[in-house]
């Protein structure tokens, strides 16, 4: 027997509604899956078959967790619960021969996709520098899930990259139906296009699934949209539950006015909004409402608490991006005090970039973290790449390095090669780099030996964009043109971020020293497993979540909501809408965090503190006052000498670091310096204050 008692007013109203279009407006935190799940459970207990019911959510977590829940409740139900492309896959099991494919048809997973496109450019002769393979993929799904047509194709694909990944979609869609292959888009596309020209599978599809249960229905993009709307055109039972407020996949083809434009979809809807919140304090919540209701494209709801009042919503300003770390270290030392966990704790951010200034603070502070939805900042590919070409440049003889990146990007040297290289190099007693003298393999050797010689005369920031120009790093990633693509761009930019501080605070060029730095915080052993550590993700990958104490840092115009926003038609909802996420994901106590300015992608900047803090209601917010810790932070500009520094040959120098020395080179800004022995010989930025001439 399913017990109703548990539930609130509006989640019964919910469960016990049976016929008709059903609308249910689940605030964060409001127990919608709760409700999906006992409606099932209900539904049945009436006398409605449980194979007439299909429940669709959007993640195999989701299903799952609906699933154990409903058989706790009832174990003899066996209703569908699963996401859009298990169902898709369902059908096209049962009607596979109909669409033109055998019964034994594959399916192509994202990196075979990729293989078949490089072998259709391959054999059209297009240049992978000019249209990347994964762009090419990004363009094939977007036809796919939006459900363009030939014509539709044509009229909007105008440019160059675009042209060429119409020709290559042509040939792709064909040979893969010659070869009886599906891609993942196909499990909702074919089922589309099955019921959309096969009337009579259509009316078999609608008399099976009378009752029709969608999750997140905020989130479906055309194709999903077209298939409930096919599925629940004959009976009208469709029952969907989201929050127009928690859209925030517009980049991956989510379209939020699905569930906006649900009520003239279907006539006589019935509207239930769930607004007892179970999460998060009253203070929270009252956060919430203050930034969403400033969106005009949202349906009306306001959410209440069931926790209690609670604190306000801490807000600290910081002086730049370390100092707001530091402010972030001290407030979780002061909740693990009071007895929060470290697992009770997370850190969001808006791009992934942001983790690494958090991930070395952690690190110093000896708080232990994990990092979801992301490598650790050192550990992303296009960072340890990076980090090899530096080392390449610092000593050629690592062989360790020259194996990783001799072939990245891709410079067609094979597996093959490198082994000949390496047999080469020990029969002959010398350094792979040395063994090289021909071929593709010899103009990766050149590259390097350049860099050599320019690193010379570079800063190590200087230097970094000379490394992704020359290695063709950045134009490879740059001619992709997709979301990975773009943060992958965004982390090697963070990484001038790195060495503009180091040049800063040491006044050193010195590439050894700087490899040398880095090399400790990036050891991945320190990032040693346990279940009790403090959680680094970004907004996006917090949905869903929960933590009795949240931080979102970076609040500034920009970086959060994220400068991108204001140029794209309806960027800023959705980021006002990101930040409603954010906010709500917290159960305790929020901490919003800026600082005045801020280091990001190697440029220093002075960014507005965040619009949505300004849209929070002032007595919901704890400004904190750390104005006596201004004069601690280190300002670039008290780093250097205002005026250009007189440094010769032969000049006797003073360093606070190094000791004594004697200028032994100077090139424009750089200064290369001999120490004593323990030293050696430093490259140092000339005008540094760390630098004294005594003679």
């Amino acid at each position: 027997m399913v017990d109703l008692l548990q539930l609130n007013k509006a989640q019964r109203e919910a469960v016990e509604h049976i016929d008709g279009p059903c609308l249910v407006i689940a605030g964060a935190g409001s127990g919608k899956t709760k409700v999906l799940t006992t409606r099932i459970a209900h539904m049945v207990e009436q006398g409605i078959p449980d194979y007439r019911i299909l429940a669709i959510t959007f993640t195999n977590k989701a299903a799952k967790e609906m699933k154990e829940r409903l058989y706790a409740m009832n174990p003899n139900i066996d209703s569908f619960v699963g996401t859009f492309h298990s169902f898709g896959l369902r059908i096209l099991k049962e009607n596979i021969q109909d669409l033109g494919y055998n019964r034994n048809f594959t399916i192509l997973d994202s990196d075979d996709v990729l293989s078949v496109i490089k072998r259709i450019m391959k054999e059209k002769g297009y240049d992978v520098k000019e249209v990347a393979p994964a762009y090419v993929r990004n363009r094939i799904s977007f036809i796919k899930n939006e459900m363009l047509t030939d014509m539709e194709i044509e009229k909007f694909f105008n440019t160059p990259p675009e042209e060429k990944a119409y020709e290559i979609y042509k040939e792709y869609r064909k040979l893969l139906k010659l070869n009886n292959s599906v891609d993942f888009d196909d499990l909702l596309l074919l089922p589309v296009k099955l019921l959309q020209d096969n009337k009579e599978k259509l009316e078999l599809y609608q008399r099976r699934y009378q009752y029709i249960l969608i999750d997140e229905y905020q989130d479906t993009n055309e194709v999903q949209y077209k298939l409930t709307k096919l599925l629940a055109s004959a009976h009208k039972n469709i029952f969907v539950v989201g929050d127009p407020d928690q859209s925030i996949y517009m980049f991956r083809g989510a379209n939020y006015k699905n569930i906006l434009n649900f009520e003239k979809d279907y006539k006589n809807t019935k509207v239930i909004p769930l607004e007892d919140n179970y999460r998060s304090t009253k203070m929270i919540l009252d956060a919430a409402n203050s930034v969403i209701e400033h969106n005009k494209e949202r349906k009306e709801k306001n959410l209440r608490s069931n926790q209690g009042i609670g604190a306000k919503v801490k807000y600290l300003r910081a002086y730049e991006e370390r100092h707001e770390v530091t402010l972030v270290v001290e407030e979780i030392n002061r909740l693990l005090n009071e007895g929060y966990n470290k697992k009770d704790i997370a850190v969001f951010y808006r791009t992934n970039a942001q983790s690494r200034v958090v991930e070395e603070g952690f690190l110093k502070a000896n708080i232990p973290y994990k990092v979801v939805g992301a490598y650790y900042f050192y550990a992303r590919k296009e960072i340890k790449d990076l980090i090899c070409y530096l080392k390449l440049i610092a000593n050629p003889l690592d062989e360790v390095s020259l194996r990783r990146v001799i072939n990245v990007p891709k410079r067609k040297i094979g597996a093959a090669t490198v082994s000949a290289i390496a047999e080469l190099a020990r029969l002959n007693g010398i350094s792979m780099f040395n063994a090289i003298t021909k071929g593709k393999e010899l103009d990766f050797k050149k590259i390097i030996l350049e860099l050599i010689e320019e690193s010379e005369s570079l800063s190590l920031t200087e230097l970094i964009d000379v490394v992704l120009d020359k290695s063709s790093m950045l134009k490879e990633l740059e001619n992709e043109k997709t979301l990975e693509s773009e943060l992958r761009i965004e982390n090697l930019m963070e990484f001038k971020s790195i060495t503009a501080n180091y040049e800063e605070r040491t006044g050193s060029v010195n590439l050894h020293d700087f490899l040398e730095e880095i090399s400790l915080i990036a050891d991945i052993s320190e990032h040693k497993e346990s279940d009790d550590v403090v959680t680094l993700m970004t907004l996006h990958s917090a949905k869903g979540l929960e933590f009795n104490a949240v931080f979102i840092v970076g609040m500034e115009d920009g970086i959060f909501p994220h400068q991108n926003s204001f140029l794209e038609e309806g960027g800023l909802e959705e980021e006002r809408r990101l930040c409603y996420v954010g906010i709500t994901r917290a159960k305790k106590v929020l901490y919003l965090t800026n600082a005045k300015r801020r280091m990001l992608y190697g440029k220093e900047n002075q960014n507005m503190p965040s619009r949505f803090i300004d849209e929070i209601n002032e007595d919901l917010l704890e400004k904190t006052n750390n104005s006596i810790k201004e004069e601690k932070i280190i300002k670039k500009e008290n780093m250097y000498h205002q005026e250009d520094t007189d440094l010769k040959n032969g000049d006797i120098v003073s360093h606070d670091t190094y000791g004594t020395g004697v200028v032994v080179g100077v090139d424009k800004m750089i200064v290369t310096i001999a120490f004593n022995k323990a030293n050696g010989i430093k490259k140092l930025m000339k005008n540094h204050k760390s630098i004294k001439k005594i003679s």
